[in-house]
């Protein structure tokens, strides 16, 4: 039996593969199938734990907003102590080593261990994020 990762890194090629072929077309064009194949991944790695609403939040706090927000400040939301002193600023670069590894960039964090290393799938988290204002 497949895990269901590997059914997550297949369709994740597929849509390489389709980010490339559509390369040729407009940036606007190649940057909506980014956002969408990080609509997928947010669907399949975060959703579980994170609202896209910035009203609410859920075991994690709402991701809506995320890009360039410090870290901890989302009201309504209980971070550990390890978030509210870490000082970070969810650039894209930060976000980037969160979601590769969370607990070396911010050590006892309440978050559990994801370990994103794809770098394209962290790109279209990324580009998915970045589209949530």
């Amino acid at each position: 039996m497949k895990k269901p990762l590997s059914l997550f890194v297949a369709i994740s090629t597929l849509l390489v593969a389709s980010v490339n072929t559509v390369f040729a077309m407009s940036e606007g064009t190649a940057r909506d199938a980014m956002v969408a194949a990080g609509e997928a991944a947010f669907q399949h790695r975060c959703m579980a734990c994170h609202s896209l609403d910035s009203a609410k939040n859920a075991f994690g706090p709402s991701l809506r907003g995320v890009i360039d927000r410090p870290a901890g400040s989302l009201p309504r939301f209980a971070y550990s102590k390890a978030m509210l002193e870490s000082g970070l600023v969810w650039s894209e670069e930060n976000i980037r080593k969160w979601i590769a590894d969370n607990e070396k960039l911010v050590p006892n964090t309440r978050m559990r261990h994801v370990s994103i290393t794809d770098v394209t799938e962290q790109d279209f988290l990324i580009e998915f994020l970045k589209s949530l204002k």
